[in-house]
């Protein structure tokens, strides 16, 4: 196996596309794509021949590989999805596209190459911001890119050396820091995100809180089977509301910090609805969209937080 360092999540993905695609190929993969990396399908690749083929976030096997076509070369996975957290059969997809004589590329940031191995379910490359779970700290910025294959990973060594992509040694450390704690600290910030996610789901103002590793989940059955833990990130979708009265719930916090990475000792809560925008076919939804991601704060305090940022809520709608 090989690995690779560069400077960004963002960097991570990127670079295995440009090295694996050429004019006229096809990329597919989710509608509830990350954002930044749906912008570099459209802004970068499309003008120089390289299209993309989004299937619908909730589809299944089947349906996902009905949308292969002859000039699908990769089919990009991200599971769970940004925002939504529909999840795929990951080595259903990888067997039938092997036989297709398709590469596959998977961003397990959320699995953290911890409770998700993309590598042994036979995924050809295996991407992950470091900048996450790994760095562990909110002051990194890194991504990293693994292979197991010689000739999947040569064009990726090439285009990393022919692009100048490096890190630096203090970063490099910084990253191995937030390892030597990265299983402590993804197993108890799960346990408190599901104390925190079946109050969550118990309170008259919320409509529904998604993440795979609830019981009732649509896609629990298969985290269940894939994953031996999970992210404390979920969608927290509200009953009605809009900007405002979602603005006046973060405003009110004070333990929950407004930041988009995930993935440290702090608690933080976005909110998505806008961003659900950008897709061909957004959700819909009963209410609002927040993200949260529960940090290594006590959960009993969280949660009075959140019962104060609740209470600005419905004083906003």
């Amino acid at each position: 196996s090989d690995v690779w360092l560069v400077p960004s999540g963002l960097a991570a993905v990127t670079v295995p596309l440009t090295a694996l695609l050429t004019p006229g190929d096809e990329v597919l993969t989710t509608d509830a794509l990350y954002g930044p990396t749906r912008r570099f399908l459209h802004r970068h690749l499309r003008p120089r021949g390289i299209t993309t083929a989004f299937h619908p976030a909730d589809a299944g096997t089947d349906a996902i590989l009905s949308t292969l076509t002859g000039r699908t070369k990769v089919l990009l996975i991200e599971s769970p999805g940004s925002l939504t957290f529909e999840m795929q059969d990951v080595p259903a997809l990888v067997a039938a596209c092997r036989e297709r004589g398709v590469r596959t590329i998977m961003d397990n940031t959320w699995g953290a190459g911890l409770a998700f191995k993309p590598l042994f379910h036979g995924v050809d490359v295996s991407v992950q911001a470091l900048t996450k779970y790994a760095g562990g700290h909110s002051d990194l910025l890194m991504g990293s890119i693994a292979v197991k294959d010689d000739t999947v990973g040569k064009p990726i060594f090439e285009t990393l050396e022919d692009l100048g992509w490096r890190v630096t040694s203090d970063d490099a450390w910084l990253a191995l820091r937030g390892l030597r704690t990265l299983p402590l600290r993804y197993a108890e910030q799960a346990r408190s995100a599901r104390v925190v996610a079946d109050w969550l789901k118990a309170r008259p103002e919320v409509a529904d809180v998604i993440w795979p590793a609830l019981p009732g989940s649509p896609v629990h059955a298969l985290w269940s089977r894939d994953y031996t833990g999970a992210a404390s990130l979920f969608g927290l979708v509200m009953k009605g509301g809009d900007t405002a009265s979602a603005h006046a719930l973060m405003s009110a916090l004070s333990l929950f910090g407004l930041g988009y990475s995930w993935g440290g000792f702090e608690s933080l809560i976005t909110h998505e609805t806008a961003q659900l925008a950008m897709r061909g076919a957004p959700p819909t939804l009963a209410g609002e969209l927040l993200r949260l991601h529960v940090g290594l704060e006590d959960p009993a305090d969280l949660i009075r937080d959140l019962e104060i940022g609740l209470t600005a809520w419905r004083a906003a709608l």
